[in-house]
């Protein structure tokens, strides 16, 4: 049997690139200073939401579950230096994350069940909904989904007659600067679903949803495929990282 006192002194990683953390010993429980920490964090959060918090300390809230027995502040500020924003932090992809020093699997798995949570909440509220109506949820929803994506994404919302969602499908995926279109399957899959409108959604990965022009030539010539089979075109948006772009409201459409 090993020395216990051998195991108290240091502890290995969990997890490939999460850094050995010196084991404190205070009798399995917190060190102080992290422990009064912590709770200060949660019962501010409790108080005033996440507006009560900036975005490295709510960084810090979905650590502690990670990661329980360490400062977790300098990864959390180090997280906001690599991406951005607390948004870009849970919609990194893995390979980008697990490159952070001190970010091991234990970390990007909770981020990544954050982020899906999310999206399946924002996602229950257009679910059922009339999306004309609900607009900014829809948008929320198109922004949570598709804004951090590396690579475009083209996805149709497809409507019944009263512009509740049937179905919401990734028709599409491409590269940074480019995704393969298919008016014809467009159409085609509104059909097979009975729908009578649809919404477009595409991302730009760069940033900027300033529509090109073969994005422009796309829609038409989607409107015109859909027309034929008397299917509404309602919209097609953009979503960049930095904001998002209504065809309708532009007068593209």
């Amino acid at each position: 049997m090993k020395n216990s006192s051998s195991l108290c002194e240091s502890a290995l990683p969990l997890f490939a690139n999460e850094p050995a953390v010196k084991a404190v010993n205070t009798g399995g429980k917190l060190p102080s200073y992290i422990a009064d920490h912590r709770a200060r964090l949660r019962e501010r959060f409790l108080k005033g939401g996440a507006d009560a918090l900036p975005d490295y300390e709510m960084l810090e809230l979905v650590l502690f579950r990670a990661i329980p027995r360490q400062d977790v502040k300098p990864l959390a500020r180090l997280l906001l230096d690599t991406f951005g924003s607390f948004s870009n932090v849970l919609g990194a992809p893995l390979p980008r994350l697990l490159a952070v020093k001190g970010v091991g699997q234990a970390v990007a798995v909770e981020f990544k069940i954050v982020a899906d949570a999310a999206r399946r909440l924002s996602r229950s509220q257009v679910k059922d909904q009339q999306l004309i109506s609900s607009w900014d949820a829809l948008v929320d929803y198109c922004r949570i989904t598709m804004a951090q994506l590396e690579t475009e994404e083209f996805r149709v919302l497809f409507l019944d007659r009263k512009n509740v969602l049937i179905t919401d499908e990734a028709l599409g995926r491409g590269t940074v600067d480019h995704v393969p279109v298919y008016p014809r399957e467009v159409a085609k899959r509104g059909l097979e679903v009975n729908a009578s409108a649809v919404i477009l959604v595409h991302n730009h990965p760069s940033g900027d949803p300033t529509p090109s022009g073969p994005d422009i030539q796309m829609t038409q010539e989607i409107d015109n495929a859909l027309t034929t089979l008397g299917i509404k075109l309602h919209d097609h948006l953009i979503i960049g990282k930095f904001g998002e772009i209504s065809f309708r409201a532009e007068g593209l459409i």
